[in-house]
């Protein structure tokens, strides 16, 4: 069989969809004008996302407020002022805060699944945010009459649920996404929370049996937004030992924007377990470059001597717009690095036989 290739999520949304999400915050226009603007967005980037020859695409988070926030917008007991995220040119993401309890989500990452499988005619995979990640949410000084390990309870279930319903619904992959893994090495250079991270997502994965577990992936990044990141410094020795202990059959990883893909992938193949397949960043959302099918090929080869060729694919390095007011990768170029991506990983099986 070919070289597989998957996309990791997010596509820029269209001009009028983000000017159209911003007038129904203000009132300028009402729900139904804001939902019509929607589905011109998601019918067009399904049918785009195809046009590129992908075997496998995404809804491109046409809908989502945020890849992280998703499940929890318009929650009402969610309230602002939560854990900030600063990128290195300086700006920051704030996440929400919970601030009462019980802990539930509000949308599932099924809803979006079903709506996209409608329109596709090949199959969708399915991102969803990471337990971790939604762990931010609950306050350092906790909140009165719902502990810490009761919110935690009720996010394991949340969590499951949200991943188990894509499954259920057909996708052809569910990707965990776990930025904040990273990200916690800057934060904590003792591994102290990048394994409370690993312990809670596995507490989640645990609930899958291992044929489940081969349809869900795990992504690592060092984030990407307005064309910056979080963690970039942070040496993937630090992080790529500990992520390979996530109890997931497959792991979807930032690696054409490294300088030193071969040391990364030596990493890899030191670590990564025999039944874990690994999807290696071929293309880089940040740089406004497009690859070429020819580079990309390349960065196949490579990195087919390290990796076994049956656990070999090729993914985007991140999302090309993992929040939805970012603009600063155009819509265009995106749709041109996935091209670049199928042909280039076609090219690369053609050359080693498969």
């Amino acid at each position: 069989m070919p070289i597989p290739t998957e996309p990791i999520g997010s596509i820029p949304r269209p001009a009028e969809l983000i000017e159209g999400a911003r007038d129904f915050a203000s009132g300028r226009i009402p729900r139904a004008e804001l939902d019509a603007l929607y589905d011109r967005a998601l019918r067009d980037t399904i049918r785009r996302l195809e046009e590129t020859g992908s075997p496998v695409i995404s809804d491109g988070e046409q809908t989502k407020p945020s890849f992280v926030t998703y499940p929890i917008h318009g929650l009402a007991t969610i309230a602002p002022g939560g854990v900030t995220i600063t990128f290195a040119d300086g700006h920051e993401r704030q996440l929400p805060r919970l601030r009462a309890g019980p802990f539930r989500y509000a949308t599932h990452a099924a809803e979006y699944l079903r709506r996209a499988r409608e329109l596709a005619h090949v199959p969708v995979k399915q991102a969803v945010i990471s337990a971790s990640a939604l762990s931010l949410l609950y306050p350092s000084e906790g909140i009165d009459g719902y502990p810490r390990e009761a919110f935690l309870t009720d996010l394991l279930d949340e969590a499951e649920a949200d991943i188990r319903g894509c499954l259920e619904a057909g996708a052809h992959k569910v990707q965990i996404d776990f930025t904040e893994g990273r990200l916690s090495l800057k934060l904590d250079p003792s591994h102290g929370l990048l394994r409370s991270f690993i312990e809670l997502n596995n507490a989640v994965l645990e609930r899958f049996s291992p044929e489940e577990r081969r349809r869900i992936g795990v992504h690592t990044c060092p984030g990407g937004d307005r064309d910056s990141t979080h963690s970039a410094d942070v040496d993937y020795g630090e992080l790529l030992p500990e992520l390979f202990n996530l109890k997931a059959g497959n792991f979807y990883i930032q690696l054409a924007s490294e300088p030193d893909r071969r040391r990364v992938l030596r990493i890899i193949r030191e670590h990564a377990g025999p039944d874990q397949n690994v999807f290696v960043g071929v293309v880089d959302p940040i740089d406004p470059r497009v690859e070429t099918p020819e580079e990309v090929r390349d960065r196949v080869l490579e990195a087919a001597e390290h990796i076994p060729l049956e656990r070999l694919g090729t993914t985007d390095d991140c999302g090309f717009s993992p929040f939805g007011d970012d603009t600063s990768t155009a819509r265009e170029a995106a749709f041109a690095k996935i091209r670049s991506r199928v042909e280039g990983t076609a090219m690369a099986s053609e050359q080693l036989g498969v």
